[in-house]
């Protein structure tokens, strides 16, 4: 996946307050559907729609314990927020070049 389409899909799957909150208790441990839809307070279909959405993302990976295949464990992917990371920080760069060239033009017209 391109970086911009990378990018554009983790937005779209953060846009959603619920995922979002489904990242943050990832970010705690890994979990099964089930807590996460407790802990959301979330129907399963809807929770299982949202962590489709994460999956198809790349923010979210799924694994099943060796004793029982049926069960599925959700866990966030190392790096799947590496290239918005980067496009944050380019961006905040270049704001900021922004704003100190405005600044530098406004305090020369002083002059």
């Amino acid at each position: 996946m391109s970086a911009k389409r990378s990018i554009d899909a983790t937005l779209a799957a953060l846009a959603d307050p619920d995922r979002r909150r489904a990242i943050e208790l990832l970010g705690q441990r890994p979990r099964r559907a089930g807590e996460l839809a407790d802990a959301l307070k979330l129907p399963a279909p809807a929770m299982s729609r949202h962590l489709r959405a994460l999956k198809a993302s790349g923010l979210v990976e799924e694994t099943h314990p060796e004793f029982d295949a049926r069960v599925r464990i959700y866990a966030l992917k190392d790096g799947a927020m590496a290239d918005l990371k980067k496009w944050l920080a380019d961006t905040e760069r270049m704001w900021a070049d922004q704003l100190a060239s405005f600044k530098a033009h406004v305090e020369r017209k002083r002059k």
